[in-house]
């Protein structure tokens, strides 16, 4: 019989993949509505079952909690094993609550296939949090993989006119970096002598020629996932194709695994190789940083401001982990979650302006605060957010990264503030192009003010990011002591 206080990781995983595939026997758009109300109470659950993870979690010790353990394919010592530490958990949560945030805004702008729609986020959310609770390597791969089906779905059936081009992209990038990793584990699973246990591979010591060949390979999977400066070109043609939804969960969601795989893989796994190769991940970091900041400062598509948006702030991430300083990479744990609240919100916003013009273009818009004041309201929140304004989450990770890195090399720091002038530039001038001034064109002048569900959506949003801002200890305090742990593996301990 299953006990739900040891089974909470694998109920978090399974109750959205098989909900999602209840939603899907629902059938046709005549019980469109059907499928709204499952997926809604589906994802509700599934966010009440992540909720204990956190109110039962021991903040004192750096050891894997809520573990399972069931053989699965006992000729290759595979086994179905589960378990989280505090960096982990705050992923998992986040992907529960953003899911719930997509099923919500997609409740009147999906009119066709709703209920394939809705399933398919379901089932990507299972398999997400398989990802963050995976403690297998092999587990993890089939995870990774496996939600890599919906997401190409999602793009490629409700995305925009090049909806083929861009899920191909997606798809293909993401895949060939994935088969390399599998190489990776392949040869781990020899030298722990037969095993797929992510902690056998951690205590293992491994050359430090072949770490580094291990290290690229691993960076292949995880810089693409990031993205990572150059490997970053299928994210913005992936967000301006994909519905808003699919927007939402590939920022808040998606690129964060590919930061938590550099945490759970490339830091302890091989650490003698993280050192070596520290100065090629700060390099690419702080590019991506600075230039991908400047390419944000010249679109003229709201969607594609918001992607290269994305990687700029993604590189604050890879800057504050490969600097090996305990205030960095908790800055940078910090700066995941707070993008992930940030970016869905953004993304959102422009999906209430795209559900009524059918436009992306800045220039179609100007003077939106005048027949949207609520609206113009919670966009000029989310707006200073991603500036990193102080008092909202986005300021709380990348000032932690930039006074870490600060303790290891001020010039590091003092590039990766840039990014503070940058981003308030091209978020501020896009928020004034599309919200201030006068009413530019008729389309603007006919617009309504956001309605209750889309009120709803942005309040959740607006009070993750001010409270995470104004109160960042619930956060911090479940992550010290797995970082400590991390710094502990990689042999460093710059504090």
């Amino acid at each position: 019989m299953m006990n739900l206080d040891t089974n909470l990781l694998s109920l978090a995983i399974w109750t959205p993949i098989v909900g999602g595939m209840l939603v899907l026997a629902t059938g046709n758009d005549k019980k469109a509505s059907m499928a709204r109300v499952l997926a809604l109470i589906v994802s509700l659950i599934t966010f009440a079952i992540t909720i204990p993870l956190y109110t039962r979690f021991d903040v004192a010790t750096a050891d894997m909690q809520f573990i399972e353990m069931v053989s699965w394919i006992p000729a290759f010592n595979i086994n179905y094993a589960l378990g989280i530490d505090g960096i982990a958990l705050l992923l998992i949560l986040l992907t529960s609550f953003t899911t719930i945030i997509v099923v919500i805004s997609a409740w009147q702008v999906i009119q066709q296939n709703v209920a394939q729609y809705m399933a398919a986020f379901l089932i990507m959310e299972g398999m997400m949090i398989g990802v963050f609770s995976a403690l297998d390597a092999m587990l993890f791969y089939v995870f990774w993989e496996g939600m890599l089906i919906p997401m190409f779905l999602i793009i490629g059936i409700w995305g925009g006119p090049n909806r083929i081009y861009a899920s191909i992209k997606f798809f293909l990038y993401t895949l060939l970096g994935s088969l390399l990793m599998l190489v990776s584990l392949i040869y781990l699973y020899y030298q722990s002598g037969g095993s797929f246990s992510i902690a056998d591979f951690q205590a293992v010591r491994i050359p430090l020629e072949a770490q580094i060949l291990i290290f690229l390979a691993f960076f292949a999977a995880f810089a693409v996932k990031i993205p990572m400066f150059p490997v970053h070109t299928w994210l913005p043609d992936a967000h301006v194709e994909a519905p808003t939804g699919g927007s939402v969960v590939l920022a808040a969601i998606m690129l964060k695994m590919g930061a938590y795989g550099f945490i759970r893989f490339n830091l302890p796994v091989t650490p003698d190789a993280s050192r070596e190769l520290d100065w090629f991940i700060i390099t690419l970091s702080l590019i991506a940083i600075v230039y991908i900041a400047l390419v944000a400062l010249v679109q003229s598509d709201m969607k594609k401001l918001i992607a290269y948006s994305s990687i700029s702030h993604m590189g604050f991430v890879t800057l504050g982990l490969f600097v090996f300083n305990k205030m960095a990479i908790e800055g940078a744990i910090i700066q995941m979650i707070s993008h992930g609240f940030i970016s869905a919100a953004m993304f959102l916003c422009v999906g209430v302006l795209y559900d009524r013009v059918h436009s992306r273009q800045i220039k179609d818009y100007g003077g939106v605060a005048n027949t949207m004041p609520t609206f113009a309201a919670f966009m000029m929140l989310f707006a200073m957010a991603n500036a990193g304004l102080p008092g909202t989450s986005g300021f709380v990770g990348e000032f932690l990264v930039i006074l870490g890195v600060f303790q290891v090399n001020a010039w590091y720091a003092i590039l990766a503030a840039t990014s503070l002038i940058l981003g308030a530039a091209y978020t501020l001038w896009m928020y004034k192009r599309v919200i201030f001034g006068s009413i530019a064109n008729d389309n603007v002048s006919t617009l309504k003010d956001v309605n209750s569900r889309e009120i709803l959506i942005l309040v959740l949003l607006a009070a993750t990011v001010l409270v995470m801002g104004l109160w960042p200890a619930p956060f911090l305090d479940v992550i010290h002591t797995s970082v400590d742990k991390l710094l502990l593996q990689t042999s460093i301990v710059k504090m």
